[in-house]
């Protein structure tokens, strides 16, 4: 994906013609700006009768110059802060995710389980964990990954152990949402998510310095530079200002930032700010995150945002270069990560619901099993559609964050059911369907 040449600014010569200047103005309060369109967008369109589309895009220009925020503690290039516009569509988008983030997960009015609570907090950490590592390169499949997370099994190539660390990382953010964000911090993020991944180990948690080679954004398929990082001497003044960013309070003065708005806001800096040799943009969405959670959006622990990029990465490219070439205008990525958002929440909504036809349709099948918990229900669902999976007692701990104990207790029942069946590997048990299953549970 190619950069984009800058798009048009407002020129102090726009004004110097009256008829011109009052053109534009008159221009701005007739066209609605929900979609927020690009110059690269806006220019194949067809403008209002009478106008030129250089016009059109100079009026939603000053239009979205008088709704708009600055953001002095965070930088784009030469010093330019980003700027975020406001309008009716954004805060009616960031209103709905303040009630659907905050509250509680249900379907049809019906909160989810504590045992449900727990399964889905921890497969979502998992699918954030193996998607942000396949974004990034990394060669694995969905459920191999899942497995070796859920058994605890030692990675065995990088591509693991990124999915590994990713998912350390992760359960690592929930410990420092209690906390301010430092430098410091955000330093032993990188080196969590970079452990033994890294050409050189000592690059890992080590911010780029002034007498190195800059890490740049490459374009493999097009052999170009998509994204030049500032230089590596303004990365400590960078990093005090967004630190700073992360633990200010919504309101500054006369000046309030929507939670959602920073959590984004500071996904965009650290990628931007590039600060390491590899791993930022893992790390810039585990900043997301992070921030989501110290601002009390508890329900963020259950989507994962990169499983929707990972569909389609170029709105989220496009959007980088959308700010970069339209004078630090932030708006445009924080429109796309509320479309990702936003998905990743249905995508939510949707697999509860399966999970609930599922679980109706289980519980049918067994009414007559009173004696069985929502854990073994679940894992008996999961042998149902994947016969050769195998359990372990760590594995089926992991999966509902329960107790080795109580794992244990969960799997002997099902054996002694003959729902399972048990054998030795090793020092250890491994638990597989029994082969009439589908006899026994009808």
């Amino acid at each position: 994906m190619k950069s984009l040449p800058p798009a048009p600014r407002l020129e102090p010569s726009d004004w110097e013609d009256p008829d011109r200047a009052l053109r534009i103005l008159q221009l701005s309060t007739k066209v609605a700006d929900s979609t927020y369109l690009h110059w690269e967008q806006l220019r194949h369109r067809s403008p209002p009768d009478g106008h030129s589309a250089l016009e059109l895009w100079k009026a939603l220009k000053w239009k979205r110059r008088m709704s708009s925020a600055w953001h002095p503690l965070l930088l784009g290039y030469g010093q330019h802060v980003l700027t975020v516009s406001r309008n009716a569509a954004i805060e009616a988008r960031l209103a709905a995710l303040d009630r659907q983030l905050a509250g509680e997960i249900s379907h049809a009015g019906v909160a989810i389980n504590a045992d449900s609570r727990a399964r889905f907090v921890s497969s979502s950490l998992m699918e954030e964990a193996i998607h942000s590592s396949l974004f990034e390169g990394a060669v694995a499949t969905r459920e191999a990954a899942k497995d070796m997370l859920r058994q605890g099994r030692a990675p065995t190539s990088i591509d693991e152990r990124m999915i590994v660390n990713n998912h350390r990382a992760i359960e690592r953010l929930r410990e420092m949402a209690k906390s301010a964000l430092t430098v410091e911090m955000i330093a032993e993020l990188h080196s969590i998510l970079t452990d033994g991944t890294l050409k050189d180990p000592d690059a890992a948690g080590r911010f780029q310095t002034a007498n190195e080679e800059r890490i740049v954004v490459w374009d493999q398929k097009l052999n170009c530079v998509v994204h030049q990082p500032p230089p590596a001497e303004e990365l400590p003044e960078r990093l005090a200002r967004l630190v700073a960013f992360a633990n200010a309070d919504d309101i500054e003065g006369d000046a309030y930032t929507h939670p959602v708005v920073r959590s984004i806001l500071l996904h965009f800096q650290l990628a931007f700010d590039h600060p390491f040799v590899d791993g930022n943009g893992r790390l810039a969405r585990a900043l997301f995150y992070w921030s989501m959670l110290r601002r009390g959006y508890w329900m963020v622990e259950y989507i994962s945002i990169t499983r929707i990029l990972y569909r389609n990465r170029n709105p989220y490219m496009l959007a980088y270069l959308y700010v970069e070439s339209d004078e630090q205008d932030a708006t445009y990525f924080i429109l796309q990560q509320l479309d990702t958002i936003e998905s990743a929440i249905s995508d939510l909504r949707d697999h509860v619901e399966r999970k609930r036809e599922q679980q109706i349709e289980l519980k049918r099948q067994i009414r007559t099993r009173q004696d069985l918990n929502d854990r073994q229900l679940a894992l008996l669902y999961h042998a149902l559609q994947k016969r050769d999976a195998f359990y372990t007692h760590e594995s089926h701990a992991s999966s509902h964050q329960i107790s080795i104990p109580t794992s244990r207790s969960d799997l002997q029942q099902l054996v002694r059911l003959k729902f399972l069946t048990q054998e030795r590997r090793g020092r250890a048990f491994i638990y597989r369907p029994a082969r009439n299953i589908e006899l026994r549970l009808k």
